[in-house]
């Protein structure tokens, strides 16, 4: 039974990091002032909990032109997506043995 509590790491398996990691698998990229939007959180905690996955080799990120400023723009790493490939399976693998 541990091992559904020691599956993934704990920079992965937090609620708002999860989340990030949901909407940029979903989408492929989003900005900063996406992210902040869609998750309804500050900017020190996004700004947070960001670093962290980019520490951990989960997300990248790159500044990119847009009219006359610049916007960061955040992606998986393949890396990140293949964690989170691993956690949909596992869930299903759970729901797949629940039923």
């Amino acid at each position: 039974m541990s091992e559904l509590y020691t599956r993934f790491d704990g920079v992965f398996f937090e609620k708002t990091r999860l989340s990030i990691v949901t909407v940029l698998y979903q989408e492929g990229r989003a900005s900063y002032n996406t992210l902040k939007g869609r998750l309804d959180v500050s900017d020190g905690a996004l700004y947070t909990h960001l670093e962290k996955l980019i520490n951990a080799s989960y997300v990248d990120k790159q500044k990119e032109l847009v009219g006359s400023g610049a916007q960061t723009v955040y992606r998986l790493t393949e890396e990140g997506k293949n964690v989170f490939r691993s956690y949909v399976s596992f869930l299903e693998s759970m729901l797949g043995d629940l039923g």
